[in-house]
């Protein structure tokens, strides 16, 4: 089995973000076709630290290179306030003829940029043959700082990206790291309504309250594309005031999340207008006016496609460890005499 650490996955990440955005893609379009299986993740909440989540994904993609594994990813807030990251994760391989693993891969650094290629991928799509020139973030995390570098790439036109976060300083500090590894673009921070006038808003924060309404800031533009990350930041009123387009709407719908929240008040699910998939393959006609709001619940064959595609280029480059010791064999131990429970 290869292993790939932090570092290793860090090294293989380093200008693969247009191969990641490609893998991302084609995952999207097998799943619209059917080319996946994505069972319902499953929720661990351990009651010693009220608000933290362990989430398994397991899932097998379809297509031309098929891929299956797990994804092991606990999300606990209070991490911030030790000065680490509140998101650890865990990638694994299998062999699909065997079942046998065959890589085990640091998954966080993967979780992230499979969700900031993802929420690019649907602004560009999202927009149309509009050109984007500004751009907010509202959370300064590792998503968001994730989704700004992908954001550059889909919108190549990008001139002005304002950031917030109710963290005092931390907006100021993403900026000037975004500002020294993208020279041509102004990244300033601001306030709420400032970063929420930008033609695409990145929602990406760890408060799970249904806080923002999207309507108390009117002076936001037409067409405007607001990728909702989190998923429990928009009020019931701002999702049923947009146009709203999912990754999966089974998934998206359920574990509290604000779409699920209006599925309860109104008994439907009428406020879902399509699918990201059916954006990608031309066959959704995008309003002109009004707010698109794009909700991925996060499909776990976006993980394997990245995890492969990291696994692919590492590989190539020497990097990671191969470790014996976890295929299982024969079912036969040899060298031990075999009992049938008869005298001879």
């Amino acid at each position: 089995m290869r292993i790939l650490g932090r570092d290793d996955v860090r090294a293989a990440l380093n200008g693969l973000e247009t191969t990641v955005l490609d893998a991302v893609r084609t995952a999207y379009l097998l799943h619209g076709r059917g080319r996946s299986q994505v069972p319902f993740s499953t929720f661990l909440r351990p009651p010693e630290t009220p608000g933290s989540r362990i989430i398994s994904l397991p899932a097998h993609l379809g297509g031309p290179a098929p891929v299956m594994g797990l994804k092991w990813i606990s999300s606990f807030p209070a991490n911030v306030e030790q000065g680490l990251q509140r998101a650890s994760s865990l990638q694994i391989l299998n062999d699909l003829e065997t079942g046998y693993p065959t890589a085990l891969l640091e998954g966080s650094q993967i979780s992230a940029s499979r969700t900031a290629a993802s929420a690019a991928l649907a602004a560009r799509a999202l927009h149309g043959d509009r050109e984007v020139t500004t751009v907010g973030l509202v959370g300064c995390g590792t998503i968001n700082h994730r989704v700004a570098g992908y954001l550059t790439l889909t919108h190549p036109a990008v001139e002005t990206v304002v950031l917030q976060d109710a963290v005092p300083g931390r907006a100021e500090a993403l900026a000037a790291e975004l500002s020294e590894t993208h020279p041509g673009i102004t990244f300033r921070a601001g306030d709420l309504a400032e970063a929420l006038t930008a033609q695409t808003v990145s929602v990406a924060t760890t408060d799970s309250g249904y806080w923002l309404d999207l309507a108390d800031f009117p002076g936001r533009p037409d067409g405007q594309v607001v990728l909702h990350l989190s998923l429990r930041d928009l009020n019931t009123s701002s999702v049923l005031g947009a146009y709203n387009v999912v990754d999966d709407t089974e998934h998206t719908v359920r574990e509290q999340t604000s779409l699920h929240r209006a599925e309860q008040e109104t008994g439907h699910r009428d406020f879902v207008h399509a699918e990201i998939a059916d954006v990608l393959e031309g066959t959704v006609t995008l309003p002109e006016k009004g707010t698109v709001v794009f909700s991925p619940f996060g499909l776990g064959i976006l993980d394997l496609a990245v995890a492969d595609a990291v696994l692919t280029a590492a590989a190539a480059a020497g990097i990671g460890s191969e470790v014996s010791g976890f295929d299982p064999g024969s079912h036969r131990v040899t060298g031990t005499p075999a009992t049938t429970g008869r005298a001879a």
